[in-house]
Parts: structure tokens; sequence; C-alpha cells
């Protein structure tokens, strides 16, 4: 079974772009080959210039914790730790100092409006605060790429649109948003929709952009396997004066 066909896409620097689709479309399997979660079993996928399939995984585990910020539908806090301290996790990880860690965590708390919940746990809050320690999760190194991955899948609607409206300041903020979504009227905050369907690339609002294009400079064509499925992701983001990221999958 195949879960990306062929497919060509180009993310510019600073888009806000919503990947749309119906389950078992193939979303959350580009997703996660932009965000190095998953390597393809077949051809090439280039970041940066540098073949990601080459990379060992303590690379790969670097440009994930320091590049890319990953906001997922379950939250995956940690029951046990209050809200700063799951928000630390990633400078954990990354080797900074306690005192540092805090402060950061507390700072990316507070942008996301959560200075008051900063020592609870998990269960002591709502659904929406706890995405919003995940979205703070996500910048606390901050990042040049948000990966949103359903982040509203579980929320009522009060909840989706304080996400959906961290989301746009984020982007407004410099930062490059990718949204995965099947929801059309989340996808829709995006200044982008691409609609994917059985592995394809059905349509694409952007300007210039259409279904089965020719892949040009900063973007990828080809296939890559994983698990007998096939697929391509390509993109680039930046935020102010961070290196540019190049995404490149080719088989």
């Amino acid at each position: 079974m195949e879960a990306l066909r062929g497919v060509n896409l180009r993310i510019s620097a600073g888009e806000y772009i919503a990947i749309m689709g119906p389950s078992g479309s193939g979303k959350s399997t580009l997703m996660h080959i932009l965000g190095c979660l998953d390597v393809p079993t077949a051809g090439g996928y280039r970041l940066a210039g540098e073949d990601v399939n080459q990379m060992p995984e303590e690379d790969l585990a670097e440009i994930r914790n320091r590049r890319i910020g990953f906001v997922f539908q379950q939250f995956n806090l940690l029951p046990t730790l209050s809200a700063w301290r799951n928000v630390e996790l990633p400078l954990c990880y990354a080797g900074t100092g306690r005192a540092q860690r805090r402060a950061r965590a507390i700072e990316a708390l507070e942008k996301v409006g959560l200075q008051d919940r900063i020592a609870h746990r998990p269960n002591e809050l709502s659904g929406g605060q706890q995405q919003r320690v995940a979205v703070a999760r996500a910048l606390v190194t901050d990042p040049a790429l948000i990966l949103a991955d359903e982040p509203t899948g579980n929320l009522d609607s009060a909840s989706t649109q304080d996400v959906l409206s961290l989301l746009n300041e984020l982007h407004a903020s410099g930062r490059t948003i990718v949204l995965i979504t099947h929801d059309p009227e989340v996808a829709a905050t995006a200044g982008r929709v691409v609609r994917i369907r059985d592995g394809d690339i059905q349509d694409d609002t952007g300007p210039g952009h259409q279904a089965g294009s020719a892949a040009g400079p900063g973007s990828a064509s080809g296939t890559a396997a994983r698990s007998g499925n096939t697929g391509t992701g390509t993109g680039n983001a930046v935020r102010g004066d961070s290196a540019p990221l190049t995404w490149e999958v080719r088989q």
C-alpha cells in the first residue's frame, strides 16, 4: 500500500500552510518525513544540502530538538511533571543549564498565556491549556519551523479557536507553520491549503502552485518509500537570521 505517491511540494520561508486530507491520505507520513521523525527507506532526503538518509540518529535528534518544534493531537505531556517542567524537556536534551531552562520555560508559557499555570500538572489543566503547554514546549528551543499534527483534534470549539489564534500569532512573528488537519474550517485559517488524498496532492491553493507541477529550486520531486510506501516532501523554513532549512526527497 502506498502512503505517498510522487509528491512535489515546496514550502517557502515564513509560510503558513495547511496540509489537509482524510484519515489514511498520507498527510501525517509527509509531516513525519519533513520533521525527521521518519527516514525514507528508499530515495534520498536532503536537509540544508545534507543527505538526511546518511545522518546518524544523534544528528537527526539534534535537528528535531533545535530546528523544529512539534505539536501533536494527544499533547504528549508527562503527567507527573508540572507545566514548566514539561516545557523545559527539550532544553534538558539540549544540555541547557538548570536556571536557564526554568527561565526559558516560564517565558514560553507566558507567551501562550499560561503564566498563572506554570506549576499545574496536566490533569489540573483543561484540554486547551494542555495544548498551550505543548505549543510552549515546541517554542522553547526557538525553532524556525512549527509542525502541528491535528493540534485541535481533541479540543472543543472555544479551545480550538484559542489554539488557532496562537498559531496565527506565531506565524505573524515570522515562524513557518505547517498544520496537518482533516477539518476544512481549521485549514482555512492558513494562508495556503494543500489537499492530499490517497498519497497524492489533489489541490494546492498557493500562488503559482498546482498539483503535479515540476519541482523548482528549493523543492523536491521523486518518491521515497517506507514499508512499501512512497512519497516525497520538500520545504524551506527560515526565521530572522536562522539558517535556511531545505527539504529535498528524491529517488
